[in-house]
């Protein structure tokens, strides 16, 4: 087998991944679209206007690369990358791998003391950063001393590219070797440096990319979810690399209005959102039609998404979305819900290629429809947490990761999301999901958005509080929370309805949309 190669037969059931000693992933994803004849083919569109062939992405990549040896950056070194959705992100991660380095792609919602803590735990050797988040990237720099041998951002950067060769070979790694980093988006706690190797990301391709969505090279993908964290770069550049397709890039803030657009003007075949995003287009599509004809596929993970979510923009935009799971320590999503096979409500099934168990306390698999840890297994699955063996032996036990996710599996061997570990709530001694109350509230038609944690009553005895927030906030009043009050016990059991209704303007979320309950309790 020649090196930096990949054999996949997918005939099998799943596809078996037969991985070459010596392989550096950029070939696979970067040089071989040069020589299977794609080099003209569209690899990425900008909304601000930029076109990238195949052709221009390897020159690009190759000069990025010789410019990060020619600073100093050594194989193994740590990069951070504070960058945009934008091709300088495409150029910086794969010359950055292709040369051994260590890339490092961040939040680039962070604030100055995030960058802080980052740049201080990676040992980094360098940080490079769009100009749009100077202010925040050099008041960390500022703050360091030492801090890393470098830091530019992507402008000063372009001129070193400018300068270098356009021909670079790949150092030579195994599929084990590290690749790159991403920061766990830190929904309780300090976010940890979740070391991958070469192979994960080719993993995520062939399992999911390939074995759910069936991307092939006409597909043109866009996400609003964004390229630092796992979801957003498996959507917006892993997968259509893979495939041989385009990808769609915008730098800006993903709204209603401006997903719209972008989805009216470049022809998406599959979007990928999260469920905050499809609750606030779903009001304005109450407002303005909007062309969404070429779409073939809608895509959600981040947040679990509520089966009245689902149904309305079914009916809406006669469009399937589908719901998956996925974490940063997986790299990408490894239950789903998949076309022809959507079950409202749950997370989906697994995909071909991972294997799951929900387990209770004492580590034993519970029986069908019975609530548990939810834990995975699969070749994509993190090494470990950079420098922190406590974390590292609690999180991945023997070859499983643990994913702090709830869970039950149905008869038909569906998985359902009943909330985080530590978000579930017991309520007169029986183990209640807050992810069930929401969705009933979900179903009201003034609410847009809903988050359960608990509270206790008088009595200091645990019962459900909601925080909602109202589609209009005119309809804030007293009468709007006795009805979504009796809505709620409706539907619901007895004990679960909640005792206690907030109206908030938002609810606290993390770069992926994860509701951070922990701020609300």
């Amino acid at each position: 087998m020649t090196d930096h190669t990949i054999a996949v037969d997918a005939q099998t059931r799943p596809a078996t991944i037969d991985f070459s000693p010596v392989f550096n992933t950029a070939v696979p994803f970067i040089d071989r679209h040069i020589t299977d004849g794609r080099g003209a083919d569209i690899a990425i569109r900008t909304t601000d206007g930029a076109t990238v062939t195949y052709d221009a992405l390897a020159s690009q990549v190759n000069r990025a690369g010789n410019a990060l040896i020619a600073l100093g950056i050594k194989p193994g070194d740590r990069l951070l990358m504070v960058v945009k959705d934008s091709p300088e992100f495409y150029y910086l991660f794969w010359g950055a791998i292709k040369v051994g380095i260590i890339p490092v792609p961040l939040n680039t919602l962070l604030r100055a003391k995030d960058y802080q803590f980052m740049i201080t735990d990676s040992g980094c050797t360098g940080i490079i950063y769009s100009p749009e988040f100077a202010n925040e990237v050099c008041a960390a720099l500022q703050a360091i001393k030492p801090g890393p041998a470098h830091g530019l951002s992507t402008e000063g950067f372009a001129d070193l590219m400018a300068a270098a060769a356009p021909d670079l070979a790949p150092v030579d790694t195994t599929p084990e070797d590290d690749c790159f980093w991403l920061y766990s988006s830190g929904t309780t706690g300090t976010p940890k440096g979740t070391v991958h190797a070469h192979r994960d990301i080719a993993v995520t391709c062939v399992h999911y990319s390939d074995g759910v969505l069936g991307l092939g090279r006409e597909d043109i993908c866009f996400s609003a979810a964004k390229l630092f964290f796992a979801y957003g770069l498996g959507n917006a550049m892993t997968f259509p690399l893979w495939a041989g397709a385009s990808a769609i890039l915008m730098p800006g803030p993903p709204t209603p209005d401006s997903t719209f657009e972008t989805i009216e003007k470049f022809s998406p075949t599959i979007y990928f959102g999260v469920p905050t995003l499809y609750a606030a287009q779903l009001k304005s599509l109450g407002k303005t039609k909007r062309d969404m004809t070429s779409l073939r596929l809608c895509v959600s993970a981040g947040e679990a998404l509520p089966p009245d979510i689902l149904k309305r923009w079914k009916s809406t935009t006669e469009l399937d979305i589908l719901d998956g799971i996925g974490s940063t320590e997986v790299l990408h999503i490894f239950i789903s819900n998949q076309p022809g096979r959507i079950e409202p409500g749950a997370s989906g099934l697994i995909v071909p290629g991972y294997e799951a168990r929900i387990v209770g306390e004492d580590g034993k698999e519970m029986d069908t429809g019975l609530t548990g840890q939810l834990m995975i297994k699969g070749a994509s699955a993190a090494k470990h947490y950079w420098q922190n063996p406590e974390k590292t032996a609690k999180t991945m036990v023997d070859g499983w990761i643990d994913t702090g996710d709830t869970y039950l599996q149905d008869a038909n061997g569906f998985f359902h999301y009943c909330g985080r570990n530590d978000d579930m709530l017991k309520v007169g001694g029986i183990w209640c999901s807050p992810f069930e109350i929401e969705a009933k509230l979900f179903e009201h038609p003034k609410v847009l958005e809903a988050a359960v944690v608990g509270r206790t009553d008088d009595d200091e005895l645990i019962k459900p509080a909601a925080f909602v927030v109202l589609n209009d906030e005119q309809d804030k009043s007293e009468a709007t929370a006795d009805e979504l009050l009796q809505h709620c016990k409706s539907g619901l059991a007895k004990y679960k309805y909640p005792r206690w209704i907030k109206f908030v303007d938002d609810l606290p979320k993390t770069a992926t949309g994860k509701i951070q309950r922990f701020k609300l309790r």
